[in-house]
């Protein structure tokens, strides 16, 4: 059995490694499959995918933003200008100008040159294959804390959402028994209002009617305005709801599934309601039912 979860969240890690900081962090929010879209320095294509390989084996549903950068203020880094590329154009530039008679290039059209000014990141990025390694360790272990602290948020608002689903299917549960023993239900009431309708009507009408076919009209009226199989519906989707919350896990699909039939029912025991009781124990179902599909909807 596995934890409920939700589908928002949010987690970060930061990892040293040399004079540099990983920072990763994630956020997750409603989506109807998983769905992680990632923001990383360049060069990290295959730390990308075993992220995205880790993500899947414990988050199936959700839309995730991951974001993963490098802190080098703390080693007390900034950008540096390449003076040797700087001197170079300076000088040929300045060549080009006397030659054709034009202006020589100024201080900011030279900085602005590419690799001129060289980044941060530029400065401290991996300069052998074991630095790029450990950077890339250092990748994955931050992403690693970030998605436990993102499961176990989510997992903390599963518990959460659990608490209030197993309330509203006890709610739908009471109110099927309502339905169940509301008297208008019964086999007896419903022939007996149904003879009561037809009397009036052959009464006003003068009209006489065969026994035989009055009876039979009358039980099929009777069995099509019985509620008792919806009831039974009812009863048996509460169950399966109860036991998919206690099983746990992606269950968000399958409980969304079981709302629209508590719906549907719902929906015909208000069509087929013969008294204002059974109409309004109908009404409080859809009323109820909608928070729970609310709900539902959060999880993963």
């Amino acid at each position: 059995m596995s934890a409920l979860q939700s589908m928002t969240g949010f987690g970060s890690g930061s990892v040293q490694v040399g004079n540099r900081t990983v920072i990763c962090d994630m956020r997750s929010v409603n989506g109807k499959n998983l769905d992680v879209r990632m923001r990383l320095p360049s060069g990290l294509e295959a730390v990308e995918a075993q992220i995205k390989k880790r993500i899947a084996k414990l988050i199936a549903r959700g839309n995730l933003q991951v974001s993963i950068s490098v802190d080098t203020a703390k080693a007390g880094n900034g950008p540096v200008i390449n003076r040797e590329l700087f001197s170079a154009i300076a000088q040929e530039g300045r060549a080009l100008a006397v030659e054709h008679g034009l202006a020589a290039p100024t201080t900011d059209a030279i900085l602005a040159m590419r690799g001129v000014i060289i980044t941060e990141d530029q400065v401290l990025a991996p300069a052998t294959s074991e630095e790029q390694e450990a950077f890339e360790q250092a990748v994955g272990a931050a992403a690693d804390i970030a998605l436990e602290q993102l499961v176990a948020m989510r997992q903390s608002e599963g518990e959460s959402l659990k608490s209030i689903l197993s309330e509203h299917l006890q709610h739908i549960a009471k109110l099927t028994a309502h339905a169940r023993d509301d008297e208008a239900n019964g086999q007896e009431q419903i022939h007996a209002r149904l003879k009561a309708q037809v009397d009036q009507l052959l009464s006003l009408s003068g009209v006489e009617i065969d026994a035989q076919r009055l009876a039979a009209e009358a039980a099929l009226l009777a069995t099509k305005a019985d509620i008792r199989e919806e009831i039974d519906r009812l009863a048996a989707h509460v169950k399966a709801a109860e036991k998919y919350l206690s099983e746990g896990g992606a269950v968000g699909k399958k409980l969304d599934f079981l709302s629209q039939e508590f719906n549907r029912e719902t929906n015909t025991i208000c069509s087929k309601s013969a008294s204002a009781t059974l109409t309004a124990i109908g009404l409080s179902l859809k009323s109820v039912n909608d928070q729970f599909r609310e709900q539902v909807q959060n999880l993963q």
